[in-house]
Order: structure tokens, then C-alpha cells, then sequence
């Protein structure tokens, strides 16, 4: 899934100082970090209908899921860009990639111990590390080359972020629900919830190499960071400029219907008149939704070179809105593909929204950025509330959520991103 993460200590991105190989080198291990943040926030999609089953739970309960894993970006970014301010953006992935392997072993107490809650503490945990590797790791994206191509350059690193959200639910659907599914009614909840164990442990090893690796790794040092005195001197906030605030309630909207759709897919397609399918071949067509988000990025790195990112974005929101109303007022194979195409339309939506609301913010760019960081509470916010929808109008009709926010981010891309700070 795309997030965005910032120092809060820090001021306006300007350009390094470093060398032009010393910045691709970084680009290119950093590019690693947006995988697996991509790949551990979309097996909460395969966790849910899993967790949902094994506990017997209605759909609101397992939206905690969500809630629990995107409260931890408004409670930890603020903390998190004080402690990366602190000990720079280097260190901060290596603890960030600590702490998130600390939130993998915690899988291993609540699978035995099988408590639901100890579930949600593992994943905010799990959480929590990524939240300081995103506010350690994409402000250092958008200052290792120009200014000017800021967008397209987070774009295309967010582009294998996708890759890793590709990937993820065929991981999901092999090692969880294949296993759990076995023999279904002879396994005890005991037997079905332990199918979470390996996954866990595989994804701590993997996160505890990184550590290890950009530990050591020598990357370029990012200067001219500094808040400006200007700023101190004028007073100025970010929160004085409309074009930001109106940003971060799309970012909040975007994130939450992303991760709306993405938290139902399984239930969806597993309905009889929808697509009749298992848990574990729902979870495959998952992988679709979220490839479309990875072959968008790819293509919009290149059109917005071209075209204005806010027509792009308006395009890209109407798109989704038409799509989401197929699928509510459609069924089989059409209200299939509909709900699985919004993931093509969401592809560019959080790197232009970011970009759009911070531009012309100048000494408050880092604050500003840190305000879009809490607004990605939306995915813990907006899950839970079409989680409850869904238990008193049914999981089809309650992707009517989605399509409000949808129509927010359009008005942003045609009008929103234009409303200049008064004067």
C-alpha cells in the first residue's frame, strides 16, 4: 500500500550535496524498504479473513485489524520524527526495521496463546516500525535529486511498493489460508490460527537482514535540512495554507477507501453471486487489485512528465467512482473486474496528493509533511467504518464508503489543489 512519512524536526527538501552515484546507490537500496512496507501492509488483507474466521468474528471486529495497524502512523509519527531527528535518517530504518521485527515475533505468543488482542498489539507494534522507516525513508527519496522531479522519482520508488502489495497475496493465500483451509472442519482453532506463525517468522528474518545490511551500508548525507529562520521570524504554519489542509483530508480519504477495498476483497469475491470463490482463490485475484496500483505508478511516473498532476489525479478519482458503482450495482464476473480495476485508478493518487499539498509551502514543507503522515490514520478510521456499514447493509452495498471519498480526491485534483493561502 502507498504512505508517506517525514521528519518533523527537519525543514523545506532541498537538493544533496552528495554524488550523482552515491545518490542512485541509495535510490536503488531504498527501493528494497518501499517493497517490504508494501508487502506487510497488504497481508493484513489475507490476515483479516483468516483472523475473521478463526474467531468467529463480524466484520467491524476484524476491521481492528486495520485500525490497530494504521492508528500506530497517528500515534508513532509524531514521536518518530523526533527520535529520526534525532539520530538521523539512516539510523532511524535500522530501528525502525528493529522494532518491526520485534512486531513479527509477537505473532508467535498470540498464535499459541490465541488471543485476538495479542494479535492486534503484534500488528501495531509491527506497525509502529514501519511508521519510523517510512519517516526515516521517504523524505530521504524526495531530497536525492532535483526538486523538480520530486514526484516523479517518489512515484516510481512507490511504484515497488506496489510490487511488494503484488506479491504479498499470493505469499498470504500459500503459507495462511491454503494451510488453514486444509482439511477445515477437522482443525481446531488452535491448529488454524498457528498458519500464521511461519509466515511471521519468515517476514522477521527477511526485516532483521535489512537491519543488519543498511547498518552498515554508507549512504549520502543528506544537508540543508535545517527549519529556516524565516519561518521563526514570519510565524508562518502549514496549516495556514488551505491547499495543505484540504490535502491531508484527502490523504486521509484516500488511504482509508485503499485500504477499505483492499481489507473486503476476500469476502467480496468469496460472496455466491459475486464470484463464489474459496478464501484462498480469492486471495490470488487480491493481487490484482494491487498489481494494477504497481503498473499505474510505472505508467503515471511518465505521463505526469507531461500532463498536470491534478487532471491526472481528477481522471484517476472519476475513474474509481464509475467503477465502484459497477460493482455495487453489478454481480458476477462484472462486479469482479470492477472493484479489481479501482486499483489501476488509486495507482498515482497518494504520491500526487502528497505533492500537490506541498508545494509553494517553502520553510513549512516539513511540517506540512508531517500533517499528511497523521492524515494516514484514514486507513484505521475508514476500514472500521465499512466494517460496521457492511453488518447492517450487507458487504456489497457498503462499498458506497469508498465512492464519498473518491469524490473528495476529485474535487481536490480539479479545484482543491488550486485554493492558494490568502493573503
Amino acid at each position: 500500500m502507498a504512505t508517506l512519512g517525514t521528519n518533523l524536526e527537519t525543514g523545506a527538501v532541498s537538493a544533496p550535496s552528495s554524488s550523482q552515484s552515491s545518490q542512485q546507490f541509495a535510490l536503488v537500496a531504498l527501493t528494497s524498504l518501499f517493497f517490504m512496507w508494501g508487502f506487510i501492509t497488504c497481508l493484513n488483507d489475507i490476515l483479516i479473513p483468516h483472523l475473521k474466521g478463526v474467531f468467529d468474528l463480524n466484520y467491524a471486529q476484524a476491521m481492528l485489524v486495520q485500525f490497530c495497524f494504521f492508528g500506530a502512523y497517528f500515534l508513532v509519527s509524531l514521536p518518530a520524527g523526533k527520535l529520526v531527528g534525532a539520530i538521523g535518517y539512516q539510523r532511524g530504518i535500522v530501528v525502525g526495521l528493529s522494532v518491526a521485527v520485534v512486531g513479527c515475533l509477537l505473532f508467535v505468543p498470540a498464535e499459541r496463546l490465541q488471543v485476538y488482542t495479542l494479535f492486534l498489539i503484534a500488528l501495531f507494534v509491527l506497525a509502529s516500525g514501519i511508521t519510523i522507516l517510512q519517516v526515516s525513508a521517504n523524505p530521504y527519496v524526495t531530497a536525492l535529486g532535483d526538486e523538480k522531479s520530486a514526484a516523479s522519482r517518489l512515484t516510481m520508488t512507490q511504484a515497488f511498493n506496489s510490487l511488494g502489495t503484488t506479491v504479498a497475496p499470493f505469499f498470504g493465500a500459500f503459507l495462511i489460508l491454503s494451510v488453514a483451509g486444509i482439511g477445515e472442519g477437522n482443525l481446531s482453532t488452535e491448529e488454524r490460527a498457528a498458519a500464521v506463525e511461519l509466515p511471521y517468522l519468515i517476514l522477521a528474518a527477511t526485516l532483521a537482514a535489512l537491519a543488519v545490511t543498511f547498518a552498515f551500508l554508507k549512504l549520502p548525507r543528506i544537508d540543508g535540512h535545517a527549519p529556516t529562520a524565516a519561518s521563526s521570524v514570519s510565524g508562518d504554519s502549514a496549516l495556514r495554507h488551505p491547499h495543505l489542509v484540504l490535502g491531508a483530508i484527502a490523504i486521509f480519504l484516500y488511504v482509508g477507501a485503499e485500504v477499505s477495498i483492499g481489507s473486503f476483497l476476500v469476502n467480496f469475491l468469496s460472496e455466491s453471486h459475486i464470484a463464489a470463490l474459496t478464501e484462498e482463490k480469492a486471495a490470488y485475484y487480491v493481487a490484482f487489485y494491487w498489481g494494477g496500483a504497481m503498473v499505474g505508478r510505472f505508467i503515471g511516473a511518465v505521463v505526469m512528465r507531461y500532463l498536470p498532476a491534478g487532471k491526472v489525479l481528477g481522471v484517476c478519482a472519476a475513474g474509481s467512482c464509475v467503477l465502484l458503482a459497477l460493482a455495487i450495482g453489478g454481480s458476477g464476473k462484472l462486479a469482479m473486474v470492477a472493484i479489481l480495476a479501482v486499483g489501476l485508478c488509486n495507482s498515482i493518487m497518494f504520491p500526487t496528493i502528497f505533492s500537490l499539498a506541498l508545494a509553494k509551502l517553502g520553510p513549512v514543507t516539513s511540517q506540512g509533511s508531517g500533517i499528511l503522515c497523521l492524515a494516514i490514520v484514514g486507513g484505521a478510521v475508514v476500514p472500521l467504518l465499512q466494517g460496521l456499514l457492511a453488518d447492517q447493509i450487507g458487504i456489497q452495498l457498503a462499498f458506497v464508503l469508498p465512492i464519498v471519498c473518491y469524490l473528495y480526491i476529485l474535487f481536490y485534483g480539479i479545484r482543491g489543489h488550486r485554493i492558494a493561502m490568502e493573503s
